[in-house]
């Protein structure tokens, strides 16, 4: 299935003293794609609906990202997701950050390609906020993350 994409620019509050992302704004933008996600499938508020209305949480339990090549402020990136694992009360989410092909990046890389700068995963337990325990994956949130599933 193909995989769920966002671009996004970084922004002046992304990047460190060396100009460069401070690493753990990267599972920031894993969480952006994730609520994007949501939004491009299910409507503006579809995110929001579901913490406030419907009640769903998605809380990390296990996070984890390799870091490839800088980004810098300027550099526009693009965002894949894909469902690893659909679990029964669980969804794992993979994201690979890159460089997006007109951005420059101040190292001779950029131009005509993308440049992978960091690849990372999230489990997340899916969760009754009212009673904050486990709970299973709603149908119609299987089959949106199905979707967006990694073929065997």
């Amino acid at each position: 299935m193909p995989p769920f994409h966002h671009s996004m620019p970084v922004r002046f509050d992304d990047v460190d003293h060396a100009g460069i992302v401070y690493y753990p704004r990267f599972f920031h933008f894993f969480h952006i794609a994730f609520e994007e996600f949501f939004r491009e499938r299910m409507g503006a508020r579809s995110y929001v609906a579901l913490l406030d209305q419907r009640r769903i949480g998605f809380p990390a339990v296990s996070a984890s990202c390799d870091y490839r090549a800088p980004l810098r402020f300027g550099d526009t990136m693009a965002i894949e997701m894909t469902a690893m694992r659909l679990g029964a009360r669980s969804i794992t989410c993979r994201y690979r950050v890159s460089r997006a092909p007109d951005a420059e990046g101040g190292d001779g890389e950029g131009g005509g390609e993308a440049v992978l700068a960091a690849e990372g995963q999230i489990t997340s337990a899916v969760v009754d906020l009212e009673a904050f325990r486990a709970t299973s994956l709603p149908d119609d949130l299987r089959a949106l993350f199905a979707a967006i599933a990694e073929s065997e």
